[in-house]
């Protein structure tokens, strides 16, 4: 299953206004679960007083950039640099924040596995990459070197529970086709990370079973749907009239339970 067909459709949509790219970001919050416990966790982090004053922040593999657009409100202190390896989606990014008058954000094209700013960053985010990186270690050392001596450092990703939807799929193969590995496992994600040099890592599992019954409804089938035919643009509006509101509900009781699996994974390291 291929997403870049379906982004690029979106992106023709929602790239026409501001104002539109703005919704666009709203819709993801709402729709995408992991955007409910990645949104939690960067509250957490701005009200905690762990960086005062001027911050440096690290969107690595920013995508739509709706996190980058999310930290610009938490801080108005901060510089926020944003990279990803899609040419297309910097120049769009950088289009949109420029019109939208958001300072202190720049876009640029990176590689995580040769991208190092020392001692830099007070935060580095990264959501939905590592899954699609196999030299990871690199990745993590790298993150490490950029960090402050305080810095955090957020990783939301799919786990080997099930991660990428792998066990509802055919030959136990990913969901998403542009994935390198399924899933990581949650204590190993966290030995790379103190190989890589970090002191302390925290891990939570994210899509306990109400957020996976919540992501199909809001995300899988969609997709699937999109995938077969784009005529299932005309029908989304009266699909998500109808689903919206348990997809809603499942989202909010997985945000505030605890889960002893889930098919993804909230990481938090520190330097």
């Amino acid at each position: 299953m291929q997403y870049d067909p379906i982004k690029r459709s979106l992106g023709k949509v929602f790239n026409k206004t501001p104002f539109l790219r703005k919704m666009f970001y709203k819709l993801l919050d709402i729709l995408l679960l992991r955007s409910w416990h990645v949104r939690k966790e960067l509250r957490k982090w701005a009200a905690s007083g762990a960086v005062k004053g001027n911050v440096n922040v690290l969107d690595a593999g920013s995508g739509f950039g709706q996190y980058t657009y999310f930290m610009s409100g938490l801080n108005i202190h901060a510089s926020i640099l944003a990279v990803d390896v899609k040419e297309e989606q910097i120049a769009d990014c950088n289009a949109f924040f420029r019109k939208a008058l958001i300072p202190r954000v720049v876009f640029e094209k990176a590689d995580l596995t040769t991208f190092v700013m020392n001692d830099h960053f007070d935060l580095i985010l990264s959501v939905d990459v590592m899954e699609h990186i196999a030299e990871d270690e690199k990745v993590f050392a790298n993150f490490h070197a950029s960090l402050t001596q305080k810095g955090m450092l957020i990783i939301s990703t799919p786990s080997d529970q099930g991660g990428s939807d792998v066990h509802d799929h055919d030959h136990g193969e990913s969901f998403i086709d542009e994935h390198v590995r399924d899933g990581y496992n949650i204590n190993d994600i966290q030995e790379k990370l103190k190989k890589a040099g970090f002191s302390r890592t925290e891990a939570a599992y994210t899509y306990g079973k109400p957020g996976q019954v919540g992501w199909k409804l809001s995300m899988k089938y969609p997709i699937l749907m999109l995938n077969t035919s784009k005529l299932f643009f005309i029908l989304l509006p009266f699909y998500y009239i109808l689903t919206f509101p348990f997809a809603l509900l499942f989202n909010y009781i997985d945000l505030h339970s605890k889960h002893k699996s889930g098919t993804g994974l909230l990481v938090k390291a520190w330097k």
